[in-house]
Parts: C-alpha cells; structure tokens; sequence
C-alpha cells in the first residue's frame, strides 16, 4: 500500500481527508509495509532509494530519510493509542535523526516501536536499514528519537477555510 492511499481532491489540500495522499509521500514513493491498525508493535516504511530523494551529491537526501522516519514513528504512535483522525492531530514534538551512512540496497526500511505513551508525549525509536553488512546483521544508515503529541483537531492553514467558533489556533 502506497502511504496516504485515500481519494480526495489533490489539487485542494484544505479538502483532504484523514487517509488521502500526502504528495511528498508519493514523490518520495513511501510504502507502508503494513497499514492494519493494532495490536501496538513495530511499524515499517520502504522507500526506494532514487533520484526524488536525492540530494545535491546523488545520494538520499536528510530530508527525504527524515519524512520516512516521520511517518514510521507516526505509525508506531498512531497503534499504541485510541488515536481519531476526526477528532485529533498527531504532530511531531520533538525529531533527533542521526545519518550514519549511505545504503547498500535500492531501498531502505524505517522501522519504528513506540518506547513510551505518557500523558502528553508519545516517544519512539526508530532505525533505518539500507541493506546487510559483510557480517550479516542489518546495515543501519539511520536512528532516530523522536516524541509525538495527540492535540485537539486544528483548523487547516490554506486560505479561504473557515474553522468553527472554539477551534484550536495551536
């Protein structure tokens, strides 16, 4: 499954629906390995390592590593909660990526465990593979921490949307 798969109008992104595609997702070709809700565990995003997500130097961009993290801890954080996407935002608080090296494969895996849910914050770990090293075990070309909050649903920042009285300004 492709991340975001969903069916509202791209061109408005005012008018998107929990589910739909995010398009920097699709740029970058980000694949939820598994998009079931629960049981809470690990969650997984693929991305093919290729010229969208490259940088400058031809190699995968920080950026582009980063949004794949972003969304795996998302996941992880979105099956250890009751999280509603009606009701609710899931935004990312906190994000500490640590870029150890380049890929081996023509694509990477972020997989991402929630580590802790408190009362505010959502913490999650989350390593990023790009192959085998020569003794075998997962070639890690990233690791992150990184720490979400569950807020009230916000009003969207496109111009011309109107939110109702008492909407959140977070």
């Amino acid at each position: 499954m492709t991340a975001g798969a969903g069916g509202s109008d791209d061109t408005d992104p005012a008018a998107r629906a929990p589910g739909d595609p995010i398009p920097l997702h699709e740029l970058l070709g980000l694949e939820i390995v598994d998009a079931s809700p629960g049981p809470p565990g690990p969650a997984e995003v693929r991305m093919p390592v290729r010229p969208q997500a490259f940088g400058f130097t031809a190699n995968l961009h920080g950026g582009a590593i980063a949004t794949m993290v972003d969304l795996a801890c998302a996941l992880a954080a979105v099956r250890s909660t009751d999280f509603d996407p009606m009701r609710e935002s899931l935004v990312t608080a906190d994000m500490h990526v640590r870029y150890l090296g380049r890929p081996r494969t023509d694509e990477v895996v972020a997989r991402a465990e929630v580590v802790k849910v408190g009362s505010q914050l959502i913490v999650v770990e989350c390593k990023v593979i790009g192959g085998v090293r020569d003794d075998g075990k997962p070639h890690v070309i990233a690791t992150a921490d990184f720490s979400m909050m569950i807020v009230p649903l916000r009003r969207p920042l496109s111009p011309g949307v109107q939110g109702e009285p008492g909407d959140p300004e977070l």
